[in-house]
């Protein structure tokens, strides 16, 4: 793209434009539609299923339903961020002080963890899913706003309460406070 009267040409942030664009709607409806997916199956079928797993097979599934839920947390609250700025109800700037909030660096044992074979099958494939959404946004993410800083909290972690901070950003995010 060239500027007008500049002579000189601009980049053109691909991620930039998907997200704030009306291109941004089926992303936004994927990751939705995958947290909306993955409460369902955990509060029925997979809840169901994970009483037939063997002790080892139950701990890790818990551990793995627990990582799921956070990771679909932190994808949703990057989405409603993305699509309040594409609203016009919050500025870039507004969002990029808040999704500093969200980590999109919850990662998964898979398939070197004792017993992930043992998962059942609709599982494993919300996990897989639900990783490759959260690369594809943490890529998007990097692009737009740059690469993330290291947080000062994070070698304080276990003094955080990560409920507690998602319930901030999503009143942020609808403008409650």
């Amino acid at each position: 793209m060239i500027e007008v009267g500049s002579g000189r040409a601009t980049t053109i942030k691909l991620a930039e434009h998907r997200v704030f664009s009306g291109s941004f709607k089926p992303l936004y409806n994927q990751g939705m539609g995958l947290v909306e997916e993955a409460a369902e199956y955990l509060d029925g079928d997979g809840r169901a299923a994970a009483k037939l797993l063997s002790q080892a097979g139950a701990t890790l599934y818990a551990a793995e339903s627990m990582r799921l839920t956070t990771r679909l947390m932190q994808l949703a609250s990057w989405l409603l961020l993305q699509r309040a700025a594409n609203a016009g109800e919050m500025t870039r700037e507004q969002v990029a002080a808040e999704k500093s909030k969200v980590r999109l660096d919850t990662n998964s044992p898979q398939d070197q963890a004792l017993g992930w074979a043992e998962l059942p099958d609709a599982f494993r494939n919300l996990v897989v899913r639900s990783l490759r959404l959260q690369d594809l946004v943490r890529r998007m993410d990097e692009e737009i706003y740059g690469s993330p800083k290291p947080r000062a909290d994070d070698a304080d972690a276990s003094n955080t309460n990560p409920v507690f901070d998602q319930i901030t950003l999503l009143k942020t995010a609808f403008g409650h406070r």
